[in-house]
This record gives C-alpha cells, sequence and structure tokens, in this order.
C-alpha cells in the first residue's frame, strides 16, 4: 500500500474572508487615526477656551489645561457682557455681515450666471479678473481714500461696500462651476414660455443653486464675522464690531493679563455662528447630498 499525503486545500472563500478582514480592520484602523486627529486639533483647544474662561484671573494666568478649583464662567460672561461693551459691538456686527452676505450671493450668483452661458473668450477674462481678487490683496489706503471721498468712511454701508466688493470674487468662483452643471434647456424651456431673463434666473436658476451658496455663505459669513483687519482701518473708531471691540477693549486696558475675560469673550462672540451652523447643518449637507446627486 503506498503511503497518501493529505495537504490542507485553501479555498477561495477563505482567501476573500481573510482579505475582507484586512480591508475592514485597516479602514477601523483608519477611522480611529481620523478621530484621534479630530479630537486633537479641535477637542483639546475647545476644551482649554472653556476651561480658562471658567477660571479665575490667578489660574488663568498659568494657561494650564487643568480644571479650575471653582468655576467662575457665567460670572465672567456677565462681566464681558456688562464692562466689555458688546451689546452694541453685535448689533454692529450684525449690521454689516447680513447685508454684506446677502449682497454679495446675489450679485455675485447673478455674474456667474452670465460668465458662465456666454463661453467666449473675452468673458473667460472677464472671469479671470472676477476671481483674481481671491489672490490679490485689496489696496486697503485707496479703499479708505475713496470712502473719504464719497463720504461714506466710518460707516455702515462704506463697510458692506468694502465686504462686498472682496468677497464677490468667492462667490463667483463658487457658483460659476456649479451652473455649467444646470442644463441650459430648463432655462431655455422657460424663454419659451415668455419668462424675462431675471424671472428666468430667480425661478430657475437660484433655486437650483443651494448647495453651493450654503458652502458660499458658510465662508463669508466666517469671514466677516471674525474680521478685525479690515473694520479697523475702515470704520475707524466710528462704529464696533465683535473683533474690533475685543482688540479696543483689550488695548484699553480692561482685558490685560485677564485670559480668562478674553477666552469668555470669544466664546460669546463664536455662540451665533455656532447656533446657526447646528441649526442649519442639516439642510447644508442635504442641500451638498441633492446637488451631488442631480
Amino acid at each position: 500500500m503506498s503511503n497518501a499525503s493529505f495537504e490542507p486545500v485553501t479555498t477561495n472563500s477563505g482567501v476573500h474572508a481573510a482579505g475582507h478582514k484586512g480591508a475592514l480592520g485597516k479602514r477601523v484602523l483608519h477611522t480611529v487615526l481620523l478621530v484621534f486627529l479630530i479630537v486633537v486639533c479641535l477637542g483639546v483647544p475647545f476644551y482649554l477656551l472653556v476651561v480658562t474662561a471658567g477660571k479665575d484671573q490667578a489660574e488663568a494666568l498659568r494657561l494650564s489645561l487643568a480644571l479650575p478649583t471653582k468655576w467662575h464662567l457665567f460670572e465672567n460672561f456677565g462681566i464681558v457682557l456688562s464692562q466689555g461693551k458688546m451689546i452694541p459691538a453685535f448689533f454692529g456686527s450684525l449690521l454689516v455681515t447680513l447685508p454684506s452676505v446677502v449682497v454679495a450671493l446675489i450679485f455675485g450668483s447673478m455674474a456667474s450666471w452670465i460668465l458662465a452661458r456666454r463661453a467666449t473668450k473675452a468673458m473667460a477674462l472677464v472671469y479671470a479678473l472676477c476671481i483674481s481678487g481671491l489672490i490679490l490683496p485689496p489696496a486697503v489706503v485707496t479703499v479708505m481714500l475713496l470712502l473719504k471721498m464719497i463720504g461714506l468712511a466710518g460707516t455702515a454701508i462704506g463697510m458692506i461696500c468694502v465686504y462686498v466688493g472682496i468677497y464677490l470674487s468667492t462667490v463667483i468662483f463658487f457658483v460659476t462651476g456649479f451652473i455649467r452643471t444646470i442644463p441650459i434647456s430648463l432655462e431655455e424651456a422657460a424663454r419659451i414660455d415668455g419668462a424675462k431673463p431675471m424671472r428666468v434666473f430667480f425661478t430657475i436658476v437660484m433655486p437650483l443653486l443651494g448647495p453651493t451658496m450654503a458652502s458660499a455663505t458658510i465662508l463669508l459669513i466666517l469671514y466677516i464675522w471674525n474680521d478685525v483687519f479690515y473694520a479697523l482701518f475702515i470704520l475707524s473708531g466710528k462704529m464696533d464690531t465683535l473683533p474690533l471691540n475685543l482688540y479696543n477693549v483689550a488695548n484699553a486696558g480692561l482685558y490685560l493679563n485677564n485670559w480668562h475675560y478674553i477666552f469668555a469673550y470669544i466664546i460669546l462672540m463664536s455662540l451665533p455662528l455656532l447656533i446657526i451652523f447646528a441649526v442649519a447643518q442639516k439642510k447644508i449637507i442635504s442641500g451638498i447630498t441633492g446637488g451631488a446627486v442631480k
């Protein structure tokens, strides 16, 4: 009798199962690393912000991650609101931010519609000039002199005009490419029905711009709400916004070495943005998803 040797046979299903487990393990590892990086990059600064805002002056000067021995968070909020002139500055930021965002979105999207539909060399040159504002810094001195000549220096209208001029290129950059993906047959059908260009834009094109307008709105609100550089030169102390007020009050000495007040001010200043994003988060995500599927 011959001695028969038996060797284990590896089936294809076993190989596929092992490969699937290996790929699953890599995905889990990548997810864990991503969550860890997010916690480190976002969670730790936010934790330091809240913890420092809840300390007294002596503990806040050490700028450590340790919890305060006694929480003074709401007490610091009250001092900031009462002595830091936050209420007038809040309405100043609101007065400047909302009109700037609305005007930039409307005029930027209208310009993007023309630039996207008229594919000529002249329009390509105009588009390049429009988006050049993304990389070319505005001439602050020239803008200040121009506003003084027309009597808008130190006013909310002048600040709104500056913001619209600065961030109009951002809206055009976001919206133009998206409009090119919209079928032109929709607009042609509306024109056949007798719709004028303005009606075609506001009834056909504008409702389809939800995803890209949401992204542009987020960026513009962040840029304008947190701006202190342009407000410092254009408003020249005649009107306050929240970041500009923090800068002025800190220089005046109220927040000198008072990091707990500064951090409490930053929390209150960022609170409206956090509320807006928390409320509109689902609409923004659904709009972006709908645009991707469409």
